[in-house]
């Protein structure tokens, strides 16, 4: 069971977790807890290392992020015995929980089972800060935003643990962000695929690198609330779904920007030398899209990039005017991506065009379109998304 920063956000809901947690338990589970820290405080924390120092030490950062979940871990501990249940806190050092990469993004490579399955024997319940591991360097590493459900799905497979929980402020996962489209609603059964898609493409609820681990050791996971006794929502292998829907969900971004090189001489190379020093400067380019002349001398290459990115990209590519032959170089820094997602699609004829046309109808210019067995995508000015979010969640019946 996993419990992100809302759920534990106060003293009160702290005991409300310890409630939620001894009801699995007299249900005859074992129970191993994965928290985050208290809502806010890692954001806290942060700010105090900027306010230190704008070349703050990452390992140190590290060291001091990890504390909020620490606090949160004690905190539910005492919260559960308080209530008679058995717990026993264990910290990434002491289990281990081995990482690997830099620090503020690292990721697990590995978990020793034998002090939690000896306290699980013990019929303890074992609670684990999320978040975070320890190095070879025996240096505390976290794992980036989100980073307690690696923790969870990771400490569910190391375990073979039946199921994985995530619990969080809201009922599950939603066909859309209800914040835009208030008829959103809860998808009940979601399949692995679908469900990374969705989280890639904008749906906060849980981190794209957990729903990819779960995926390829076969873990279910279900979302639920913290705060409604309600089913959430299962994320499971496709086969165990049955699709009376095309489309699953409508995801969208809004921290994108996008990059055209015009007239950029067609031969061969000119795509790495365009990306390589994207790579070099750690940017990640999501959509590309090619196209080439009538006559196959000259091609526009269009690439999106977040946002925070778009500076240092325009820079980069400025500079490579030089040694790149192109005619000019067009940005925009105030776009969006909507996708609609299923795996209902594969089968079904007709789905880009129901897009493309309810856009149309809307007024609505494509700039970008990609595409996968499950997912289109289209980039669109960021003013039009919610009209386009809500017009595509209702043309493919989702409302």
């Amino acid at each position: 069971m996993k419990f992100g920063g809302t759920s534990v956000g106060n003293i009160d809901r702290i005991k409300n977790v310890a409630k939620i947690v001894k009801k699995s338990v007299d249900q005859g589970n074992s129970v191993v807890v994965a928290v985050s820290a208290m809502a806010g405080v890692t954001n806290e924390l942060q700010k105090k290392a900027e306010n230190i120092s704008k070349n703050f030490n990452p390992e140190d950062c590290d060291l001091l992020l990890s504390s909020g979940e620490q606090v949160s871990t004690a905190l539910l501990s005492g919260a559960l015995n308080e209530i008679k249940i058995k717990a026993k806190t264990l910290m990434c050092w002491q289990i281990p929980i081995v990482t690997e990469g830099k620090h503020t993004n690292s990721r697990i490579i590995s978990v020793n089972t034998d002090i939690i399955k000896k306290f699980l024997n013990q019929n303890f319940v074992v609670v684990i800060p999320g978040f975070q591991g320890i190095n070879e360097q025996l240096r505390i590493n976290t794992l980036g935003r989100g980073g307690s459900d690696a923790s969870a799905v990771a400490l569910a497979k190391c375990l073979n643990a039946v199921r994985c929980e995530i619990f969080t402020d809201v009922d599950g996962i939603f066909t859309t962000n209800p914040d835009v489209n208030s008829k959103a609603k809860k998808i009940d059964k979601i399949s692995y695929d679908e469900m990374l898609e969705m989280s890639s493409l904008g749906a906060k609820v849980m981190q794209t690198s957990s729903v990819q681990s779960a995926m390829l050791n076969n873990i279910e996971v279900y979302v639920k609330s913290s705060f409604k006794n309600t089913d959430g929502t299962a994320i499971i292998n496709q086969n165990k779904i049955s699709y009376d829907k095309v489309i699953t969900g409508v995801a969208f971004t809004k921290d994108d920007a996008k990059i055209t090189l015009q007239g950029v001489k067609d031969k061969p190379g000119v795509a790495s030398s365009i990306f390589k020093p994207l790579y070099e400067n750690n940017i990640v380019v999501d959509m590309i899209v090619q196209n080439i002349s009538a006559d196959k001398l000259k091609t526009d290459i269009t690439f999106t990039v977040k946002r925070s990115d778009f500076e240092r990209t325009n820079s980069i590519m400025k500079s490579l005017i030089k040694n790149l032959d192109y005619e000019k170089i067009i940005s925009n820094d105030k776009v969006s991506k909507v996708s609609v997602i299923g795996a209902g699609m594969i089968t079904y004829p007709g789905v880009a065009y129901k897009m493309f046309d309810s856009l149309y109808k809307e007024n609505i210019n494509i700039l970008a379109i990609t595409t996968s067995e499950i997912k289109i995508s289209v980039l669109i000015d960021e003013i039009n998304v919610e009209n386009a979010v809500n017009k595509l969640h209702s043309v493919f019946d989702l409302d």
